[in-house]
């Protein structure tokens, strides 16, 4: 089963998309191949916005496509058993696997963080007076910054910042509870603040 290519990291829509018809979900559970694509048709561009986010630095696109793929894979194997009068939604409980399978990529594939302040040449005196070239600067930062979280604390950023997963959502889905969701997201934002005030200072 293939899935589109992986979209830009950042360009994930924060607005929560629709969720799968109840007959499609049921039909996918009882096997239906066109119930199944029509779930990877719904449900890949948010897989493939967590999976590329959180291991950009880590793999290039194949590996997020494989990752992807497998997330599917792993869906369709547990679906006949997905509670549809549960608590977690359909969306929830795809990308719990999908955030669970890339941070285990993330701890086989962690690389020593890189420094985060800029290095020489990265920002130029005329590019400091550049609105548009300033913009990309500290958007390189952030994403730099953002790579060199521990795998559990860029999840709960991701999900949070990109996704604008709900706090118990966040919680359900990396099995934790809301005061480390919560501690979690404020180291994440805490060390984002300090990689701009690096940049400021230099």
């Amino acid at each position: 089963m293939s899935v589109a290519a992986p979209i830009p990291p950042g360009s994930a829509n924060k607005d929560r998309f629709p969720e799968l018809d109840e007959v499609t979900v049921v039909s996918a559970q009882r096997g239906s191949l066109r119930a199944k694509r029509a779930l990877v048709e719904r449900y890949q561009r948010p897989v493939l916005a967590l999976v590329s986010r959180l291991l950009r630095g880590y793999g290039d696109s194949a590996l997020v496509e494989d990752v992807a793929q497998e997330t599917f894979l792993r869906v369709f194997r547990a679906l006949p058993n997905f509670d549809r009068s549960g608590p977690a939604r359909l969306s929830t409980w795809i990308l719990t696997i999908a955030c669970h399978r890339s941070i285990d990529e993330l701890r086989r594939r962690r690389l020593e963080t890189s420094p985060l302040d800029a290095g020489p040449g990265d920002v130029a005196a005329n590019d400091r007076a550049d609105e548009n070239a300033e913009r990309r600067m500290l958007a390189r930062v952030l994403d730099r910054a953002i790579e060199g979280l521990a795998p559990e604390y860029k999840a709960t950023f991701v999900l949070r910042e990109v996704h604008g997963l709900e706090y118990a959502e966040i919680a359900a889905i990396l099995d934790i509870d809301l005061g480390t969701v919560k501690s979690r997201l404020n180291r994440a934002r805490t060390r984002l603040r300090d990689a701009l005030s690096e940049v400021y200072r230099a």
